[in-house]
């Protein structure tokens, strides 16, 4: 029965590797991965300002406000130009995709509704920061994938301006890029217009209606992430990276939550989520593999077991669990199959009900930084409950969950090494 379950995910597994190794997710995944640098930065200035808001501090204030204005409230900007950018560079060798990423922009701001705002002077237009954060998430990602998609077309078919040679490399890409630039903006202006005639007013808003909304409540929800959750986990036991795999589809919607709870945080009311990224990072912390280790470290009986227990703990300690998957290995060992697939989902069921019930504060929406030790990676939930949670669920279930198997497993190996002597 293993051998024969063996065989047929190899025959799927070509199937999921090109998933995985496909351009447009990857381009998605590597915008989001790119812009957690200025969602960090604005996360630690809504906490900021919060508290430089409780007590007073004017200055420090305006200055966390400018901050997490340009970050968080500027988000869909960033992942515009970068998805724009990572495409065009994964089909264009000689093309690094920056002039791209800028006719993206240029197209996303152009199908962006301004407002008005009224002065002394009179009315002055604005750009509304509506859909250039959270809610303007998957409308960034459909306008980069799109004009990037288009940008690569014209210029595999010639549609560019070539210089004679001798003209400076700087000028000739200029006009290289011009005719891309002014068909995708005259055909951007012209789609703004046609949206502004509909009942919707604007791309950002359909988009947001149809599209991002359904796909909120769905990915949202505790039995999306089990499933994502179990998912992941499956591929990896069968040595595909999950993570690569499945990461680009959820992270757009679990991000775009977790912004949503920065802005109820930042506006002092409750925080409206449970479900988002930060959520599932702090308590899928390495995997829940840390128990594993701890038991090899004090309980095991196996030469085996001890020793990678003592190489493997101090990575674990700070989330890197490489050692104890490859190691022991975790990957295609149906001796461990059943706590390594399952073990993540049945700590989001428990923290999630946890929170639930407000025994656990819900995450204010700040990114995790990975690399960060134990406690200190969940403090950015924003409240010492979410901490004592990831001490729980590492320290505590984690070696609950590991243990009748890893016990299997290392009488076995006791056994061998008893025989081999």
């Amino acid at each position: 029965m293993i051998n024969n379950l063996k065989n047929k995910f190899q025959k799927i597994t070509p199937i999921l590797n090109r998933i995985g190794q496909n351009k447009y997710l990857q381009s998605i995944m590597g915008a989001m991965m790119g812009i957690l640098g200025p969602i960090i930065l604005g996360s630690f200035a809504v906490l900021g300002s919060v508290y430089a808001t409780k007590y007073h501090l004017t200055s420090l204030v305006w200055v966390c406000t400018v901050l997490s204005t340009v970050t968080i409230d500027g988000i869909a900007l960033y992942l515009s130009f970068l998805i724009a950018k990572y495409l065009v560079s994964f089909y264009l060798k000689d093309d690094d995709g920056t002039y791209a990423g800028i006719i993206s922009l240029m197209g996303f701001l152009i199908l962006t509704p301004l407002g008005k705002i009224k002065t002394k002077e009179g009315l002055i237009s604005a750009i509304p920061t509506t859909w250039l954060s959270s809610q303007g998430v998957f409308s960034a990602i459909i306008i980069g994938l799109i004009i990037g998609r288009t940008y690569i077309y014209m210029k595999q078919h010639g549609w560019t301006i070539k210089m004679p040679e001798g003209v400076p490399p700087m000028v000739s890409q200029s006009f290289a890029n011009l005719i891309p630039a002014l068909v995708i903006g005259i055909f951007s202006a012209l789609i703004s217009l046609l949206f502004k005639l509909t009942s919707w007013g604007s791309f950002h808003q359909m988009i947001y209606s149809i599209i991002q909304t359904p796909l909120r409540n769905i990915g949202g929800s505790l039995w999306a992430m089990i499933l994502v959750t179990l998912l992941m986990q499956l591929l990896w036991f069968f040595g595909i990276h999950g993570t690569n795999v499945i990461n680009p589809l959820v992270i757009p919607i679990w991000m775009a939550l977790d912004l949503e709870n920065l802005k109820s945080f930042q506006a002092g009311n409750a925080v409206p989520n449970i479900i988002g990224y930060t959520f599932f990072q702090i308590v899928t912390w390495s995997g829940t593999a840390l128990g594993l280790v701890l038991l090899m470290l004090f309980i095991a009986k196996s030469k085996r077991y001890k020793e990678l227990g003592k190489i493997a703990i101090i990575p674990s300690l700070f989330g890197i669990t490489e050692p104890i998957i490859f190691g022991t290995p975790l990957v295609l060992n149906f001796n461990f199959a059943v706590p390594f697939i399952t073990n993540n989902a049945i700590a989001i069921i428990i923290s999630y009900l946890l929170t639930k019930f407000n025994i656990v504060a819900r995450c204010v929406g700040i990114q995790a930084v990975f690399g960060l030790p134990l406690g200190f990676h969940a403090a950015v939930g924003g409240h010492m409950s979410i901490i004592i949670l990831q001490l729980f669920i590492q320290l505590i279930l984690s070696p609950l969950l590991w243990y009748p198997w890893f016990k299997h497993a290392d009488r076995l190996a006791y056994q061998e090494e008893q025989t081999n002597k």
